[in-house]
Parts: C-alpha cells; structure tokens; sequence
C-alpha cells in the first residue's frame, strides 16, 4: 500500500533543461517518465503542474520593462509547451495522459474542468495541468496548490535540485541544516523560502502538506510515496 491516492507533482520548468542553458532536455524528460511510472504502476493518481522558466519568465520580462499581464501570459504559454513534451514522454512509456489548460487552447488541450479532472484521475490517467492559474500574477506554484486543493490530492510533491529544506542555502552555506519535518507556522517564523507565500497560506489554510525533494536522485518519488523519510515534510 502506497502512503499516498492521490498527489499533486509540481516540477520547476528549469527542471526541464537537464545541462542545457534553456529549453527541453529529451534525456531528462524521460528519466522523470520512467519516474513517474514507477508510482503510477504502484496505482498512484497523478497530477502534474510543470513551470515554465526554462522558455520565459513573465516578472523577468516585466524587469526589461515589458508589460507585466503579457509578460505572464508568454509564461503561461511556455507551460503549455512544457506540459505538451512531458505528455509525449509519458505516452512514449506507456501511460494514459490528459492535459488541461486554464486557458482555452482546444486543438491542443482540454480546459480546465475540476470534474473532469477528478474522473480522469479516477480512470488512472496523469493529468497535466497547464497555464497555471490562468490570471496574471499568480505563480505556478499557487498554482499547483489550487490544483492540488480542488482534486482533492493527499500531498504537494515538489520536485527541486535540492534534498529538502535548509535552515540556509545549501548550494552556499556547507553548514546549512536540512529540516526532516516542520510546521507551517515555523517555516514562517524562520522566514524560510518553500513556495511563495500566497501558495504557501493556501497550503496551510487546507491543511494539505508539501513534501519539497530532490526529483534528480532516481527513486526518491517512489521512496515517498511508499512512506519513507524523503526530503523535507510541511505540515500542521
């Protein structure tokens, strides 16, 4: 039996890149394929929120001085794509895939429907949701936690280059201090950097724990879905 029915994978677009300096590693898409798969033969649902900054960040544009709100929608776009080569991966192994967006794109994907969502999850399909929130402003990580929040999932996965959370840098600092478990309430106290903070109040507020990991280490989804001490667990 798996700890987790049902999750909720958010993944950075960056993740995507592998050793290139932008866009989409094949190699990489496959090894989190063959991830993925592990779990979804275990019978776990899976639904995915991927970024999109390995094509365009909209607040990076909007630092060049490019409209905010066009800014965001090119990063909404960039998610699409993302979401497009992670569904062909997955099909390349095997799995049954739907990906909806909060923007309509109908030639592409199916529009968001929470419904919908919840039965394609029921039936054993990933499902890949895209263009975040569809409203500017927001993150992809708010979005994946309103995602997460609506189909109900068990746990937020967060897939990163890091093996958890740190009382500092890890990548800066060789005597940062890894956190196994901690509480909302404490990871705001130490003013420590999980998610952004309207994902994060919204995570607390449903009572729905993130695990943060490091998605490049082959195993470790599979080790968290089976229960074991993987990366860094936020919770009440």
């Amino acid at each position: 039996m798996m700890k987790y029915k049902r999750i909720l994978l958010k993944l950075s677009g960056e993740a995507l890149m592998g050793d290139r300096q932008y866009g989409i590693d094949p190699k990489r898409l496959a090894e989190y394929a063959d991830e993925i798969k592990e779990i979804h033969d275990k019978g776990v649902e899976i639904a995915i929120v991927i970024g999109g900054g390995n094509i365009f960040r909209g607040i990076a544009g909007a630092s060049n001085g490019m409209d905010r709100v066009q800014g965001d929608y090119m990063g909404m776009l960039a998610t699409v794509i993302n979401g497009m080569a992670l569904q062909g991966a997955l099909e390349d192994k095997g799995m049954l895939t739907r990906l909806q967006t909060a923007l309509k794109i109908e030639a592409i994907a199916e529009p968001y429907i929470k419904r919908r969502a919840v039965r394609h999850l029921e039936k054993g399909r990933i499902v890949i949701f895209g263009a975040g929130t569809g409203n500017p402003y927001f993150t992809t990580d708010t979005a994946a936690v309103l995602r997460g929040v609506e189909v109900h999932a068990d746990v937020i996965l967060k897939g990163t280059r890091v093996d958890g959370i740190y009382d500092a840098d890890p990548e800066k600092n060789a005597n940062a201090v890894k956190f196994e478990s901690i509480t909302f309430d404490d990871v705001i106290k130490k003013g420590l950097n999980v998610m952004d903070s309207t994902a994060f109040t919204l995570s607390q507020e449903n009572a729905l724990p993130i695990v943060v990991f490091d998605m490049n280490k082959k195993g470790n989804l599979l080790k968290i879905c089976n229960g074991e001490n993987v990366g860094t667990v936020v919770k009440i």
